[in-house]
Order: C-alpha cells, then sequence, then structure tokens
C-alpha cells in the first residue's frame, strides 16, 4: 500500500489530534451502534497516541475490548471529482472504521496500515462523522497471540507472553486523501549497481489502463534518468550510493498518462544500494558490514507507542550520539516516519513482524497455562494465516526502504520441535518470493544450536543471549566461558552470519556497587565488556544490538520492577554509564568489526 501523499495531482489531510473517545466496558458499542450518532462522552484522547496511560481511571488502563474514538471532518473542497480515502497507520490490535454509521474499513494486526475508498459516501465541502472502533484483545489466532482469562471477580484480563505492555488505541496519524481516477497504484523499486553505473529496475500499477512515465532526480535537482512502461530498468552514471552513515536518495517520479496527459503524480525515494549474505559476512554495497545497535521499543511516558515526531528525532540523535549504525524493529513494525528519517540518515533496520510470543515455554515467566505452542488451542493454521499476512503486508509495506536490509520473521518463539518447522517455513518461503532480501528470525536461549530446527531456513541466524544475566547470574567469568562455548558451537554448525540481537542486564539508573552487584550501573557496564569480548573472538558474528536502547514499560509482573530496566539509556533518554561505554566502543567500530582474536 503506497502512503498517501501530497502531490500535483493528490491532495492530503491530517487529522491528528483530539477526537471524542468513549470505552465500551460493557461490549454494548456495537448493539447500540455508537458510530451512527454523537458519542455520548466527556472523555477526549489525543491521536497518535496510546489511551492507557492517559487516563487515571485504572479501569481504562486495564480495559480489554473496544473502544471508540469519533471527530468531524470536513472534506476539503479541493477533493471535488477526485477519490476520496480515508486511511489509518495503525489500530492496535483491530480497527473498523465508519462514515455516519456505515462500515467502510476493517484491518486485524496492529502495526500495520489500511484504507478504504469513501467517495461515495462523502462529499467535497461537506462534513461527515468519522468513527474508529478498535480493540486490544489478542487470542490465540492472532500476531502476536494473548489469551483471554477472567478472573473469580468476573473481570477479562489479556494474557500474553511477550514481555512489552499491551498498549492500544490509534498510535499513528489518520488521514483523508484524494487520489485521481486513474492513479498509480503500487510501485516496486530493486536497485544495484556495476562499477560506477547504477542500476534502479521498477514496476508500476496503477488503477487502469493507463501509460507509465517515470523520471529519477538526483538531490540537486537534476534528471539523471528516464523511462517509460509500467516495467523497466533505469541506468545511472557516476552512481552516489546509499550507504550506512551516509545516506543518498534519489527521487523517483513515476506518471500515470492518459492520453498523453499526466493523470496522477507520485514521488518515491530510492536509495541505490545491494544486500548480499556470502559466507559468513553480512555485505552492504559488496562491503563487510557490522550492526552496532540496539533493539528497540516505539514506548514513551504518557504517548505509550504513540509517535511524535519530537522523540523521533532525539532518538535517532542519540542512536548517532552512541555510534549505533543499525537498529531492529523490535517486536513489530515501527511507523513510517521511523522508516522514511532512516532511509535519510543512512540507518540500517532489521525489520520485524509481530510475531512474538510463540513460545509457551515462557507461560511460567508471564502466568497461564502451560500448552503446547503448536496446537489446537495455540498456534494453528488461523495463527499461521495471521503470520502469513503479517508478512506480506511487512514486506509489501517497507519494500522501498534502502535502510532495510533484513525481514525477521519471529522473536523467541520455540523453535526445537517439527511443530515450529511446519509452522513457520511458509513464512520464510513467502518472504523470498516477495522479496530478495535476507530473511532471519531470532533465536531465544532456550533453543541452542544442538536444538534449534528452524535455523536451516534462515540466511543470518540472530541470537538472543543474557549469559550472565538470566543465566551465570552475577557470575561474568563463567558466563565468558559458556557464552564463548555457544558460540563456537553455532558457528561451527552453521556457515552463516550471526548476530546477537539481544544481550544486556537489567539496571537501576543511580544505582551503584564497589563490588559490582547487579542491578548497578557498575555490573551493567561490565557485563557489556566481557559480551564484548565473546563476540570480538568470532569473525562469524557480525552485529550487535543491546537490549534495550532505553527502559520500556512491560505488563505488570513481580520479576518486573516498573518495566524492563535493560535500557542504555532511562525511559525519559537519560544515559545510564552503559551508554558510555557503548560509545567508547561502537564510535571507533567505523561499522567494521575489530580483528578476531
Amino acid at each position: 500500500m503506497l502512503r498517501p501523499q501530497s502531490t500535483s495531482t493528490r491532495e492530503l489531510l491530517n487529522l491528528d489530534g483530539l477526537w471524542d473517545f468513549k470505552v465500551d466496558f460493557n461490549g454494548e458499542g456495537f448493539n447500540q451502534n455508537w458510530a451512527s450518532k454523537a458519542l455520548d462522552t466527556k472523555l477526549q484522547a489525543p491521536v497518535p497516541a496510546s489511551y492507557n496511560d492517559l487516563f487515571t481511571d485504572t479501569a481504562i488502563r486495564n480495559h480489554v475490548g473496544w473502544v471508540f474514538y469519533q471527530r468531524t471532518v470536513r472534506v476539503p473542497r479541493g477533493f471535488a471529482g477526485e477519490r476520496i480515502n480515508v486511511r489509518v497507520d495503525s489500530a492496535t490490535h483491530e480497527g473498523i472504521v465508519f462514515v455516519d454509521g456505515t462500515e467502510v474499513a476493517r484491518h486485524v494486526g496492529g502495526y500495520m496500515p489500511f484504507s478504504a475508498d469513501i467517495t461515495d459516501h462523502v462529499k467535497a465541502g461537506e462534513e461527515f462523522n468519522l468513527t474508529i472502533a478498535v480493540n486490544n484483545i489478542l487470542t490465540n489466532e492472532t500476531i502476536p497471540p494473548g489469551r483471554i482469562a477472567v478472573g473469580d471477580n468476573g473481570v477479562k484480563q489479556q494474557t500474553y507472553l511477550h514481555d512489552f505492555y499491551n498498549y492500544a488505541g490509534l498510535a499513528r496519524s489518520i488521514w483523508i486523501f484524494s487520489v485521481p481516477a486513474v492513479h498509480v497504484q503500487d510501485v516496486t523499486v530493486k536497485t544495484g549497481f556495476d562499477g560506477s553505473t547504477g542500476k534502479v529496475a521498477y514496476e508500476v500499477a496503477t488503477s487502469t489502463a493507463a501509460e507509465v512515465r517515470v523520471t529519477l532526480i538526483d538531490e540537486d535537482g537534476k534528471q539523471v534518468a528516464t523511462g517509460t512502461g509500467a516495467t523497466g530498468e533505469l541506468t545511472v552514471a557516476n552512481v552516489k550510493l546509499w550507504q550506512p552513515g551516509a545516506a543518498y536518495l534519489y527521487e523517483l517520479k513515476i506518471e500515470a498518462l492518459v492520453g498523453g496527459q499526466v493523470a496522477d503524480e507520485y514521488l518515491l525515494n530510492v536509495g541505490v544500494r545491494t544486500v548480499e549474505v556470502r559466507g559468513n559476512q553480512f555485505l552492504i554495497n559488496n562491503e563487510p558490514f557490522y550492526f552496532t545497535g540496539f533493539g528497540m521499543h516505539e514506548d514513551h511516558v504518557v504517548k505509550g507507542k504513540g509517535h511524535d515526531n519530537s522523540f523521533l528525532v532525539n532518538d535517532f540523535e542519540l542512536l548517532k550520539w552512541v555510534g549505533a549504525n543499525s537498529f531492529r524493529t523490535s517486536h513489530y513494525p515501527y511507523a513510517e516516519e521511523v522508516m522514511d528519517y532512516a532511509d535519510r540518515h543512512g540507518i540500517v533496520i532489521i525489520d520485524e513482524t509481530a510475531a512474538v510470543g510463540l513460545n509457551q515455554n515462557f507461560s511460567g515467566m508471564f502466568g497461564g497455562p502451560k500448552l503446547p505452542t503448536f496446537g489446537p488451542e495455540t498456534g494453528n493454521e488461523k495463527t499461521q494465516a495471521s503470520l502469513l499476512q503479517a508478512v506480506r503486508e511487512l514486506i509489501q509495506r517497507d519494500k522501498n526502504h534502502p535502510s532495510v536490509v533484513l525481514w525477521s520473521i519471529t522473536n523467541e518463539a520455540e523453535t526445537g520441535i517439527q511443530e515450529a518447522v511446519d509452522f513457520f517455513k511458509p513464512a520464510f518461503d513467502l518472504a523470498r518470493e516477495l522479496d530478495s532480501r535476507p530473511v532471519t528470525y531470532i533465536n531465544v536461549m532456550t533453543e541452542p544450536f544442538g536444538r534449534c530446527m528452524v535455523a536451516p531456513l534462515a540466511d543470518v541466524i540472530c541470537l538472543n543471549r543474557y549469559w550472565g544475566w538470566y543465566e551465570d547470574h552475577s557470575d561474568l567469568e563463567n558466563a565468558a566461558i559458556h557464552f564463548e562455548a555457544e558460540l563456537k558451537g553455532w558457528t561451527e554448525k552453521y556457515s552463516v552470519p550471526f548476530i546477537i540481537t539481544e544481550y544486556g542486564a537489567d539496571t537501576l539508573a543511580g544505582g551503584h556497587s564497589i563490588h559490582n552487584l547487579p542491578w548497578s550501573e557498575e555490573y551493567q557496564t561490565a557485563y557489556l565488556d566481557m559480551s564484548h569480548g565473546v563476540f570480538d573472538k568470532f569473525p562469524a558474528v557480525v552485529g550487535e544490538h543491546v537490549w534495550n536502547f532505553a527502559d520500556f514499560q512491560t505488563k505488570p509482573g513481580i520479576f518486573r520492577v516498573l518495566g524492563n530496566k535493560k535500557g542504555a539509556f532511562t525511559r525519559d533518554r537519560q544515559p545510564k554509564a552503559a551508554a558510555h561505554t557503548l560509545r567508547s566502543r561502537w564510535t571507533t567500530l567505523n561499522n567494521r568489526k575489530p580483528s578476531a582474536k
């Protein structure tokens, strides 16, 4: 789905702001047809934002089920004669859109956009009532999965097996936009280069039959290549490559023509670069690349997962300051603004689906009955269909971002049984069918190299490891021995690149110990130093992503003290000592790994 934009043929209206807001505590919103009239409420909620932390009412924060957002929208007069659409950038985890009480769109999957053509329901220059119902329930058939429990008091409780809070609501922007009757529906670009000559292959889909003309423009505004036809390849002399830390973006102007006249224009940023796995190396533009950075979260005080451009800029400035060249969208696709910003600033991304929590072995940690991970009541055919939808939508949305170099299918699933291969193999196959980038998954510590059966499916193996924290807790000397032994086993068994996508220790900011005790800042830095010493012994380890960039909120639990404290930065983005330790290491690596010792 192309992101809406304002061009010479398209118009765009942002609907962010305060919306009327009502929680459907009694499950009556649909029966009483709330969407057909003004919401009977005095509450308002900002969009974009998660609603959970906005209000002082605990019942709203803990609500399991539907909420309703509503506002009046006036369609711009300039939309007259055009196709009028509404777009929801995300609704966590299910959204239904109503125009004057009529349902026009429905989508399941909390981190992907969806839209609807509402031309037949509205008129340019006139107002309409826009209502969006949002459901936060996770089931065994959703991605991520979950389960509803009912307490002895009769209150519903949402349980899930992932370690971050289930923020809900409209966390990203809402839009109405216009497109011509004949318009560009989709664009796919694939890039490469041969010496100093760049190549940009393109494929354009239009709403109806139309001529297609494309023009590639450099950052100085100069036209460097043109082409005609819905498919083709442009060549660029003296190409300037998109490179980590040194992004260069061309602009591809796509025009749909009818009778020689421009009916529609769409603009797409293009970074010319290549990505390849060769042996145990990860290559960007034929050069070995070493990932430094973090697993991150869309998580901030008050707004929850709500996107905010101020937070975006500050987070990227901190990434630059600490010397990070990459991050993983753990554990769900991030806002498109994040992807665009990474494109412009040369930050490399491992792009991940929301398939986290597919591991019933975590039930002991997060509560709930211990069930088979794959079975009728847990991961079944409908769950697999949801995963395939998630892969399809992720690649469809993010396929043209040069910053994205690796697709991640799942995080910390149970992978040591044949059922896991049967469950995940179609997702790996689909990713490769849809795109040429390498595909990975994130291996959990309980599925070592002698047990994991999904590893052979991956082009890159990513490991989450907590030697010195969950294992060998407080004993870094033994942790180093065991960590090194495990990496030796992995790298001897598989001739692929490895990325350590999680390693970290919970740390209380301002906590100190002369004895290097866990939870102190001294222990966190010593833990990182130990881990880095192990990584540097293995040429096949091509990256390190600390868990986590910043402290973040989790659901209540006795092993979490007001959230996960493994951040190198606090939740309000102040550095712990670990951030300075990482800065000292990463600013000297320059995308290259130290020689193996």
